[in-house]
């Protein structure tokens, strides 16, 4: 008989007396997985986490295989889009296969982003192995590549992830339109804890009108998962041998932006960085997650945005933690949950969540009204990708995002807002801000980023403010202000963030000129 999912009891953290080893807690995380089901197959499956995205539902007879097409979440663990898939096979008693579709080039994103997508697929090919499970690299979007491997190896359905963006949105079109009509594809919403469409179906205003909506379901869908188990089917045809570095190298990508040193790919480096979060980190979250000098975050976006952890994983760990640090297990929870999925309601419902067209009405009119507003200071693409300007704070942030390849959250904001008030129009900024964004962060061409970018210059899920010249009545953030926040001398000291060269010769030479002047006058 099924098991229904099972809203899951608190248990009580360990204490430090207690702490366990980062294999132990591997381990315990497998064994929930074990005790929850078998297999996915004795396992009650929500059906509102899946949408039939083809006409044909059925998978037909005779078929060789069932594919999980991965792309947004790169993980075998506690994975919807995957059980979904083995759900399928074992079901028809067929081979289960993973491809994934490679692109030459995404965006604006670097040999950075690449290396640590595609050598966390090196991990994700090694497990599957270990569960007789196939894993192809196909060369090309899924729309290009995927429908003819399907045809050619009698695949009988497509399961794929969800990803609410764009380019991602124009591959699923694209696979729906070439696949055969027989062939079931079906997507799954396995980044999302409550799925995207379920959570609201409509564009939301703000965190406080979906926050309600997501809660009220956490009992239904904040459930423990069920094993991927090895699967007793294997297939007739073996995958293509994959040369992972050649894989990276090929990539049509800037490789002048490397590889991060701070964060290794793969689950099991995402699961060391989530238990040094609960052991050291998460009992400040609450207190110092704002201060930029302090090491309080959970500091998993990379393996979030890559989906090579799951953040309804997280969040079950994070929650047995509660009765100890209520607070802020709570500040988590409303981040990790609320807010990320806050914003793939924005890009799954806005149209143009990356354009000033996107801003609400009176943003929109804000921006217009002071748009010939006099800039203090004008910068071009490239001074503020080398973070020449004559703020030392905000240099010194985009020395951590080249070189880092992250911004703290809250300098993130300031950083934004700053690249509104130096360039030529929001529209400008808007395109400044987002390229920087992708091409040097880890977790960039995201919907969180979007949304970031969007809030800070276009006043997304936020209100009018006291207006002002260049801002209107966006938000204003400035260097005083962070300055009653955090230490930012601390900061700058640790990044070298400095006031550019070219404008202190400007300032000397003001105030040269002004002595002059007061000469001439007295």
């Amino acid at each position: 008989m099924a098991s229904a999912a099972k809203k899951i009891k608190l248990s009580k953290p360990s204490t430090s007396a207690e702490k366990i080893t980062l294999q132990d807690f591997m381990n315990s995380i497998h064994k929930k997985r074990e005790n929850t089901a078998k297999s996915v197959i004795e396992y009650k499956f929500n059906k509102k986490r899946v949408r039939i995205i083809s006409q044909e539902q059925m998978v037909p007879d005779k078929c060789k295989g069932i594919v999980y097409w991965m792309s947004r979440d790169s993980r075998v663990q506690d994975n919807w889009a995957f059980l979904f898939a083995q759900k399928l096979a074992l079901k028809n008693e067929v081979p289960l296969h993973v491809c994934f579709c490679l692109i030459a080039k995404y965006l604006d994103a670097s040999v950075r982003q690449f290396h640590f997508l595609i050598k966390g697929l090196e991990k994700v090919a090694v497990d599957c192995k270990k569960l007789n499970i196939q894993f192809h690299l196909l060369e090309g979007s899924g729309a290009d590549a995927l429908p003819e491997w399907v045809m050619k190896h009698k695949i009988g359905a497509v399961v794929c992830d969800f990803n609410p963006l764009r380019v991602p949105m124009g591959w699923l079109d694209g696979v729906k339109k070439k696949l055969k009509k027989d062939v079931p594809l079906i997507q799954v919403d396995t980044h999302n804890i409550v799925p995207c469409w379920v959570a609201s179906d409509k564009q939301e205003y703000s965190a406080r009108t979906i926050r309600n909506k997501i809660n009220s379901k956490l009992d239904e869908y904040l459930t423990e998962f069920p094993p991927v188990i090895k699967h007793p089917y294997t297939s007739e045809f073996e995958a293509e041998p994959i040369d992972w570095d050649d894989a990276i190298e090929s990539r049509e990508a800037d490789k002048s932006v490397g590889p991060i040193e701070w964060a290794g790919p793969g689950y099991d480096e995402a699961v060391k960085t989530l238990k040094s979060f609960l052991d050291t980190r998460l009992k400040i979250f609450a207190s110092k997650r704002n201060d930029p000098t302090q090491d309080a975050l959970s500091n998993l976006s990379p393996w979030f945005h890559f989906g090579q952890i799951s953040v309804q994983r997280v969040a079950l760990c994070v929650q047995e933690y509660k009765s100890k640090y209520t607070e802020s297990v709570n500040s988590f929870l409303e981040e990790a949950i609320v807010r990320r999925e806050l914003a793939d309601n924005f890009c799954f419902y806005c149209e143009h969540y990356d354009s000033i067209k996107g801003a609400s009405n009176w943003a929109q009119k804000t921006l217009n009204d002071h748009r010939k507003d006099k800039r203090s200071h004008i910068y071009t693409l490239e001074k503020l990708c080398k973070g020449e300007t004559h703020d030392d704070l905000w240099n010194s942030a985009q020395i951590q995002l080249v070189r880092e390849g992250k911004l703290h959250g809250f300098l993130r904001m300031y950083w934004a807002k700053k690249i509104l008030e130096w360039t030529s129009s929001p529209e400008e900024a808007l395109k400044y801000a987002i390229y920087m964004n992708d091409h040097f962060s880890v977790d960039g061409r995201d919907s969180s980023g979007y949304v970031g970018c969007m809030w800070s210059i276009c006043g997304i899920h936020d209100q009018g403010w006291a207006e002002r010249a260049v801002f209107g009545k966006i938000r204003y953030m400035n260097y005083d202000g962070c300055k009653r926040k955090f230490d930012i001398r601390a900061f700058i000291a640790r990044y070298g963030g400095k006031v550019s060269l070219q404008f202190q010769i400007r300032e000397l030479k003001a105030m040269a000129g002004s002595q002059v002047l007061n000469t001439e006058r007295s």
